[in-house]
């Protein structure tokens, strides 16, 4: 059952209510106008405005180098094409770890300049000073547990997380917290599925998987995975729906000879 067909906007109340009810939550990564328009149109429930633009846009091997700055230029370019969407924006490092104050303000900057809906924090009890001070502020926050990416230095690796008992435990308890804080969802990322299944059915609030299996209360993809427009990036949980990179190169190649013959422009596509 759908709970979200006449809505106008999505808030993150209609996504308590969807999980109440049993709706998945639809979660997409939108870094521009044009393609945020596009997942907007086609009724995804959130957008993401990721740091992992700093991999997808920029081309950097993590998502550490990407600056509040940078991330506002992508969400104030995201906010301008949403009409339906939730639009969650995540802090990037270096903008809230170890001072609240410090979170608050890129937070600030974050809802100001580029009229976000949200903000998302990585971490789980050690961030709590920083999540409570947003939420004073009147801010949503979304958490993310599991693979963290902005730690990936501490981790040295990208592989699945909380598979040992303690850190699987440490999940558990940090997800309690973020509830108790008073997050609005959780992304769960590259853990065990019984793992993220456990943590969900223990909520009241969504949370969204990327590798954490079918039983989250929600999917988020990065928009440029999903679409094929990258190549390299192949983990099991990522599903292609299309395979752009190979459709938009094999159209460049057209154009190009096209333009080299004379074929382009012809007699109608003059004045």
């Amino acid at each position: 059952m759908s709970v979200n067909k006449e809505i106008k906007r999505i808030t993150v109340h209609i996504l308590q209510a969807m999980k109440k009810r049993g709706e998945k939550i639809s979660m997409l990564t939108a870094y521009d106008y044009s393609m945020a328009r596009i997942l907007d149109e086609a009724g995804t429930d959130v957008l993401l405005v990721g740091d992992s633009a700093s991999n997808v846009m920029a081309g950097h091997e993590t998502t550490l180098p990407i600056t509040l700055n940078e991330m506002i230029y992508h969400a104030s370019s995201v906010v301008r094409a949403v009409k339906r969407a939730l639009v969650v924006v995540d802090l990037p490092f270096g903008s809230y770890q170890g001072n609240s104050r410090i979170a608050l303000e890129s937070t600030i900057r974050i809802m100001k300049e580029a009229g976000a809906h949200a903000v998302k924090l990585e971490g789980g009890v050690e961030i709590e000073d920083s999540i409570k001070r947003i939420l004073s502020a009147g801010v949503p926050v979304m958490g993310h547990l599991g693979l963290t990416p902005q730690s990936i230095y501490k981790f040295g690796t990208y592989t699945v997380r909380a598979k040992e008992e303690a850190e699987a435990t440490k999940l558990k308890t940090d997800a309690l917290a973020l509830q108790e804080m008073g997050c609005f969802a959780i992304v769960l990322e590259k853990i065990p599925a019984k793992l993220a299944k456990e943590v969900s059915e223990s909520l009241y609030i969504p949370t969204i998987g990327i590798g954490g299996g079918p039983h989250t209360d929600g999917q988020v993809l990065v928009t440029h995975d999903m679409l094929g427009i990258t190549k390299d990036f192949q983990p099991r949980f990522l599903r292609r729906y299309l395979e752009l990179f190979d459709t938009i190169k094999d159209a460049t190649k057209q154009y190009i000879n096209d333009v080299k013959t004379g074929d382009f422009p012809n007699e109608t596509e003059q004045y």
